[in-house]
């Protein structure tokens, strides 16, 4: 059974936004596939890291592995909008943030 918790709800509101990031960055034309292709493998298994517990990495350096792939792919650029992705990058941020607990907010961790 899965615990639902604000930290979980970050986190997958982070990975769901990587994920269509992602997912536009593959569809638009003239756009890096490449960085999309990591982008989407990447979210998909940061996402996957939440609740099955057999992932070989922890959800911790998959995030990290995320935001590293939405910095690339913001810089990259192409011809997908920039709010998307920068949400992604605040969101998991924040997330990666709280759950070393670098800050503590009484009831979110």
């Amino acid at each position: 059974m899965i615990t639902l918790s604000w930290l979980l709800l970050i986190a997958l509101v982070g990975g769901v936004l990587a994920l269509v990031d992602g997912i536009w960055r593959l569809r638009a034309r003239g756009g890096s596939t490449v960085v999309g292709v990591i982008e989407v493998i990447v979210a998909a298994l940061f996402l996957l890291s939440l609740f099955i517990p057999g992932i070989p990495w922890g959800s911790v350096v998959l995030g990290v592995a995320t935001l590293i792939a939405l910095v690339v792919a913001l810089f990259a650029g192409g011809r997908t909008g920039r709010g998307v992705t920068i949400a992604a990058i605040v969101v998991i941020a924040i997330w990666l943030v709280l759950v070393n607990r670098w800050l503590i907010i009484p009831g979110i961790n």
